[in-house]
């Protein structure tokens, strides 16, 4: 019998391929172009992985590559407010 594929997706701040189930998923929300943490993985918009450290939001952060991901400017507010989940989560 086959195996499944796990899925896996790259973080956003270490650039590490990891199983999609141990990342976390950023979105940028379609209409009101909305940032925030998606912990079921269902929310819809763009999307983005990072790992669950604070270590990885903030070089994702200094090399502004959430910023690339979803092609607009990102306020320091957003990135606290990931922060604050991330730690709370």
């Amino acid at each position: 019998m086959r195996q499944k594929k796990t899925p896996m997706r790259k973080c956003t701040g270490c650039g590490e391929m990891k199983e999609k189930k141990q990342l976390v998923r950023i979105v940028k929300a379609p209409e009101s172009n909305e940032i925030s943490l998606d912990l079921t993985g269902k929310k819809p918009g763009r999307g983005a992985y990072i790992c669950s450290s604070t270590d990885c939001l903030n070089k994702a952060k200094k090399a502004r590559r959430l910023e690339r991901a979803f092609s607009c400017k990102i306020p320091d507010e957003v990135y606290e407010q990931l922060t604050e989940e991330i730690n709370n989560k």
